[in-house]
């Protein structure tokens, strides 16, 4: 079985040459990620993933977490693995000094998070969510809770989670029933949770919870939502525990994949919780932990689109099987067949497309939190808002493309637990379904994203990408002139999916939503072959100057013609679908849907 390796060639060329690290170093405290100290970072994320975290995936994954009494043990060697990763300090990289953090750009967090994620998925769940609570408690939390909880959180030595939805609500919040009572200085939780990634473990030894619930004076719907930290052990004044909280892991679920990491669920029981902000405001502030963790799942789509590739392409240069077409002869290993050629540049191709836009995305993120203007700080964080659900739902949905095209070049070992092959498929599958499904988010996309403010950021983009042009129209190279051509395409059907969905959107939204997530989908086919032709025209320039490694540029460049030639082509049918397809899609009566 194939060991994980971090992709750290395309890593650094992402960070330095399409998200701009050395501008976003230039920001007012993230003076530090200089590029000795980022490139050590990545040095050693790199050999904790491949030494500590990638030997117990697939053991992990057979083992799986255990619960027993209301205790959760993981399977063997990851409660040592998170003790490493503690002591290695990896939970403060994003976390400001003030936490005992190191205060670094989420831009150098990101490749972190995506090698680890590669690695051991289940693994990387718990940091995740950790970091995803800080961040919620960080931006409002009272001075108080913020002292109880943050240092400890930005250490490891406690993690977090987001207990949002229950067995009746599902994605719709506005039916939580868990009820919060005011009793002195706190409040009384009372209500069951179902789907908290890591709401029991033996990693540590308290869980700080964040917790969704109604006060009794609250109004209905998610306008009476509140949000409370619920410890799993009381803290005293001193920092030490005290008792044992009613927070109860009373069952992990039975899942199709990511099987070392406990999803639990969790019965509070007149459990004490503290106000995080104001009352009837939780849903507000938990969107700060969701959007960071839509952002860390849409990463998770690229991390599980690298390793399946990885994994596939060990395979296909050892697995021998039939006669080269060209030359005949005796039989040759896969990878010289050409169908296995073009699944493995399919895969190849999106996991860089992914990674490029991801990463810029992150930069953005940092430019939309530290830039000294105001004006750009508000420009790019609608930029921002726009892109997320877009590397939320395109990068997680062509992640699982992706497994699957490791499973298929494979074969018939691809179906087998062995190889290792199915369990990226098993993992993946998740992703488009946390934080909001891909429906969700193509949802926001059109409605708040778009329709809500007339399309101004997507037009801007678009203008931006008509911009882009011109700069590619430069290039001598043929392959960058077809990828030219293709965007251009591609960038005409998103214009005009956009007029379409400004047109109909307050008249009919049946018809607007009806092809959110085809839109969705070009979006991100667009945008990721955005980063692909601005990656192919630095790869030109490096060629051209002879610097760095010509052969990385030059598969650059390739790669980048395959996304435009088998992937951005893929834009005008999508638009079609949003364009034309709408009336089909609400056309049957529910009882058309058999045809019994």
């Amino acid at each position: 079985m194939s060991a994980y390796v971090a992709p750290l060639k395309d890593i650094r060329f992402v960070l330095n040459e399409l998200a701009g690290l050395a501008q976003i170093a230039k920001f007012p405290g993230y003076e530090e990620a200089t590029p000795d100290t980022t490139d050590a970072i990545l040095e050693e994320a790199s050999k904790f993933a491949s030494e500590v975290l990638d030997p117990l995936n697939y053991s992990g994954d057979q083992e799986g977490s255990k619960w027993d009494q209301g205790a959760v043990t993981t399977p063997k060697g990851f409660k040592d693995a998170y003790r490493r990763y503690v002591e290695g300090g990896w939970g403060a990289l994003p976390v400001a000094a003030e936490w005992g953090g190191q205060g670094l750009p989420r831009l150098v967090a990101t490749p972190v998070e995506e090698m680890w994620c590669s690695a051991n998925m289940s693994f990387s769940l718990c940091p995740m969510l950790t970091q995803g609570a800080l961040h919620a408690l960080e931006l409002r939390g009272s001075a108080e809770l913020q002292k109880t909880f943050l240092p400890k959180m930005a250490s490891g030595e406690w993690t977090g989670t987001m207990n949002l939805t229950e067995p009746q609500a599902g994605s719709d919040l506005a039916l939580l029933r868990t009820r919060a009572e005011p009793k002195g200085d706190h409040y009384l939780i009372s209500g069951q949770k179902i789907f908290i990634t890591f709401g029991e473990h033996d990693y540590t030894e308290n869980i700080v919870h964040l917790v969704l619930a109604r006060t009794p004076d609250a109004p209905e719907g998610v306008k009476g939502i509140s949000l409370f930290v619920v410890p799993k052990y009381l803290v005293h004044a001193d920092g030490s525990l005290g008792a044992r909280n009613g927070a109860k892991c009373v069952s992990i679920e039975h899942k199709l994949g990511i099987h070392a990491s406990p999803t639990a669920v969790m019965a509070f029981e007149e459990a004490i919780g503290y106000l995080v902000g104001e009352e009837n405001r939780g849903l507000e502030y938990m969107f700060i932990m969701m959007n960071a963790a839509r952002f860390a799942v849409g990463l998770e789509g690229v991390a599980i689109a690298e390793r399946a590739f990885q994994r596939a392409l060990a395979y296909a240069k050892d697995r021998v099987q039939g006669r080269d077409l060209a030359a005949g002869g005796k039989a040759v290993p896969i990878i010289r067949h050409p169908d296995v050629r073009r699944m493995l540049m399919l895969m190849k191709s999106q996991a860089e497309a992914m990674r490029a836009l991801a990463y810029v995305t992150a930069a953005a993120l940092d430019t939309a939190q530290r830039h000294p203007d105001r004006g750009v700080r508000q420009q790019t964080q609608a930029l921002v808002d726009l892109l997320v659900p877009v590397v939320k739902g395109w990068c997680t949905e062509t992640g699982i493309e992706v497994a699957s095209l490791g499973v298929q070049v494979h074969g018939g070992m691809g179906f087998i637990e062995e190889t290792g092959a199915a369990q990226h498929y098993r993992d993946a599958r998740i992703t488009t379904i946390y934080e909001g499904t891909t429906g969700i988010q193509a949802n926001d996309l059109v409605g708040r994203k778009i329709a809500r403010e007339g399309g101004a950021t997507a037009k801007a983009l678009l203008e931006e990408l008509r911009t882009f042009d011109g700069e590619l129209a430069k290039s001598a190279s043929a392959d960058i002139q077809a990828l030219r051509a293709a965007l251009a395409k591609g960038v005409k059907a998103v214009a005009e999916s956009v007029d379409f969905i400004l047109a109909h959107a307050g008249k009919d939204p049946r018809v607007a939503f009806a092809g959110a997530v085809p839109f969705l989908k070009m979006m991100g086919i667009v945008c990721g072959g955005w980063q692909m032709a601005r990656a192919a025209l630095v790869a030109e320039r490096k060629l051209a100057a002879q610097e760095g490694d010509a052969s990385f540029c030059s598969a650059k460049i390739a790669t980048a013609r395959f996304f435009g030639d088998h992937v951005l082509s893929q834009a005008a049918g999508l638009r079609d679908a949003v364009v034309n397809g709408s009336g089909a899609v609400m056309a049957l009566s529910e009882e058309q849907f058999l045809a019994a």
